[in-house]
């Protein structure tokens, strides 16, 4: 596994190491903007998982400490603690999305040489409510009307 991931790692860094100039060019300046209706819709469906999640993994930890406690088996409730744990943690992964594609949108602009090509891509994606986001959307409506 680790091997996997340092030849991954090795593959992009080489990449924006030895291409960046490749990679800024084939890119579509325009790509983040004609589909920032894409990322906002992806971005609502993460803020609705960090209100949903919380709540179902209270839910079911609930749901486990009373048939746990019903039970009255003292393992059970041993089980239930630990399951509950488990379920915190996993869901506490949700917090972090935003911070990652933070990183990887950063990294990827400074591979492309900062040309702020992805902009719409982070705005949309991190603050889908923003009036930022309306605006590329706005945008990319201007340019299917164009034809471009």
């Amino acid at each position: 596994m680790k091997k996997k991931f340092l030849f991954l790692v090795t593959i992009f860094l080489g990449f924006g190491i030895f291409m960046p100039d490749a990679m800024a060019a084939t890119t579509d300046p325009q790509f983040c903007v004609r589909t920032s209706a894409i990322w906002q819709f992806v971005g609502y469906g993460i803020f609705v998982l960090k209100i949903l999640i919380p709540i179902i993994i209270i839910v079911f930890g609930v749901i486990d400490f009373v048939k746990a406690v019903l039970s009255g088996d003292d393992k059970g409730v041993k089980g239930a603690a630990v399951s509950l744990l488990k379920r915190a943690i996993v869901g506490m992964a949700i917090f972090f999305v935003p911070t990652i594609v933070k990183v990887i949108f950063d990294m990827i602009d400074n591979i492309t040489g900062g040309l702020n090509e992805i902009e719409a891509c982070e705005t949309c994606l991190l603050d889908p409510t923003s009036g930022s986001c309306d605006a590329y959307i706005k945008q990319a409506e201007d340019l299917r009307a164009s034809g471009n």
